[in-house]
């Protein structure tokens, strides 16, 4: 048996406990038949479930085992329940944000290069999933974000295809233009991964080199932009609209414009069917245009004893024909060269998400961020009546410290 200190991994479940995992099975061996596997997923909604179920109901039906899919209500606090609990999953979706935080811990298992398809990932999200040079885990797709407009709404505020805006101006016009008292002009998702692409737009960043930069005059233009449509009355975000996401407050007709990713392709289909929108990247800022890239990877905790039935199920789980269907049930991008490509030319609704991943950045997420974008969440509750420094300020401490830790 191997013990490991559980530290920030469980940060988010306020725990403070010790890991147990029972040493791995014999690398390369055959994945045997019979095993039962558990798999935690975050899912996007109904649409992602089902898809992942159907694949996983192929994959145990082709091997002779059984998966069973369990759809999180919170994602970071049950996986890191189950690792408190000695009894993770045998196969989870690792957060990006979570990623270098439980690799630092000791708690995942690094099989990613014993994969028969580890050289098909790009590049950039083979780097984005190692650690200490090792590759980790396999990316299972990725996402870039992208503005959504309901089109019928559009039409009725008599906006035609010049005034899809390309930058902040413009969109601060649309989204005035579109605001009525039944739905307001703009939504997004009050968070970081949302917010923090404004930041970048105008130049800002968290980290600058080995240095964090999150109390910048560039972020702070960007959060000042954000309160400006807040102030006019043309930004709402979700939880004011009795949504839980921006997905939901688009489909409802209470957002005529929201930032998400191809994700909300699925859940419109699934289930607001009947909303027709089109999709465009995200206009750019007085630094230029920006979008974040959004990856999971398939998590597997160290020392699994099922490992080989949990990397051939990975194997098929990351082929190419099987994260297209993913791609068509719920909009993510393939993570491997060949599957991303197929994808561009097979949904050529979505380029403004695979044309985003020129200005893509991926999101902070050094060991130890997480808990500090966590509490920036948090704050953001105030973004519509606080000095952007009074945001930022906490946000470059928290992070100051995170950064001090990580590099000892």
């Amino acid at each position: 048996m191997r013990t490991s200190q559980w530290g920030a991994a469980a940060l988010a479940a306020g725990l403070v406990v010790t890991l147990a995992a029972c040493a791995p099975a014999d690398e390369g061996g055959e994945a045997q038949t019979g095993q039962e596997l558990t798999m935690l997923i975050g899912s996007s909604g109904d649409a992602e479930t089902t898809a992942v179920q159907e694949a996983a109901d192929a994959w145990a039906a082709e091997t002779g085992n059984t998966v069973e899919v369990i759809a999180a209500s919170d994602l970071v606090q049950q996986l890191g329940q189950g690792f408190s609990g000695n009894n993770p999953p045998d196969l989870f979706y690792m957060p990006w944000d979570q990623f270098q935080t439980y690799a630092a811990q000791g708690f995942l298992e690094p099989y990613a290069e014993d994969l028969a398809n580890a050289d098909d990932f790009l590049p950039a999200l083979r780097e984005q999933f190692s650690y200490d040079g090792q590759f980790y885990c396999a990316p299972k797709d990725f996402s870039t974000l992208g503005l959504q407009i309901n089109t019928e709404a559009w039409e009725a505020a008599g906006l035609t295809d010049a005034d899809v805006p390309t930058d902040w101006d413009q969109l601060a016009t649309v989204a005035a233009a579109l605001t009525t008292p039944e739905q307001v002009g703009l939504s997004m998702g009050r968070e970081y991964a949302r917010v923090g692409v404004f930041m970048n737009q105008a130049g800002g960043t968290l980290v600058d080199g080995d240095a964090i930069s999150a109390d910048s005059a560039e972020n702070a233009e960007g959060l000042a932009y954000l309160q400006g449509l807040i102030a006019d009355g043309s930004l709402k975000f979700p939880q004011e609209l009795e949504a839980g996401w921006g997905g939901e407050a688009f489909g409802l007709g209470k957002a005529a414009m929201v930032i998400e990713g191809p994700w909300i392709n699925g859940a419109m289909r699934n289930d607001f069917p009947d909303r027709q929108f089109i999709s465009v990247e995200l206009p750019a800022g007085p630094g230029g245009p920006s979008t974040f890239a959004f990856s999971n990877c398939w998590g597997m905790p160290v020392g699994s004893e099922t490992r080989d039935a949990t990397l051939d199920l990975i194997e098929f789980l990351t082929s190419d024909e099987q994260q297209l269907a993913f791609a068509e049930a719920f909009g993510v991008i393939p993570s491997t060269e060949t599957g991303s490509a197929a994808y561009a030319e097979q949904f050529p609704e979505n380029a403004a998400f695979v044309a985003g991943v020129a200005s893509a950045v991926s999101p902070v997420a050094f060991q130890g961020a997480a808990a500090a974008l966590a509490d920036f969440n948090t704050q953001l509750e105030q973004i519509g009546s606080a000095e952007p420094s009074a945001l930022l300020t906490p946000l470059q401490e928290n992070l100051q410290a995170a950064l001090d830790e990580a590099n000892g």
